[in-house]
């Protein structure tokens, strides 16, 4: 049986790129391993930017860092080159690292470095959802039988 290609937060499969320099891999992991050809991503790497790096948040249509420097540019790069995997690898899911300016999907910090949480996608979720890529959060998926049961109904395992 062909296996789903699924992209993947790098940060959620361990890789330290996150803006501190962290992971925060997911326990479900090898069980995803098992079913899903996953491809890692992360978008902000993909646009250029070090890690570690100054945290940033999006505030409107703009990325910009706690410093007050716009990274808008690399968020889109970074989003483009991951859609491009999405296209390439035939990806109709993403599981993405929630509240990110890049990867948030439903729900992202609100531009205020106030911790404050606000209704939105991140950029990278934006243009995947524009271009039929299912996005979910990481809170938003669990394993059964080592296949992705998600709890939004955006998503269906098409081998289920």
């Amino acid at each position: 049986m062909r296996m789903e290609t699924v992209l993947i937060s790098a940060c959620l499969l361990g890789v330290r790129c996150r803006y501190d320099g962290a992971s925060k891999p997911l326990a479900e992991i090898e069980a995803l391993r098992q079913q899903y050809h996953l491809i890692p991503v992360c978008p902000e790497v993909f646009g250029g930017l070090p890690t570690p790096r100054e945290p940033a948040e999006r505030q409107g249509e703009r990325v910009v860092t706690r410093s007050g420097q716009d990274v808008t540019d690399a968020y889109r790069r970074g989003a483009e080159e991951t859609l491009r995997l999405a296209q390439l690898f035939g990806c109709r899911l993403a599981i993405l690292k929630e509240k990110s300016p890049s990867c948030g999907s439903g729900e992202r910090y609100d531009g205020t470095y106030s911790g404050t949480l606000t209704a939105g996608n991140g950029v990278t979720a934006d243009l995947l959802l524009q271009n039929g890529v299912a996005v979910l959060g990481e809170s938003q998926i669990r394993i059964s039988d080592g296949k992705i049961i998600e709890t939004t109904g955006r998503w269906t395992d098409e081998r289920i």
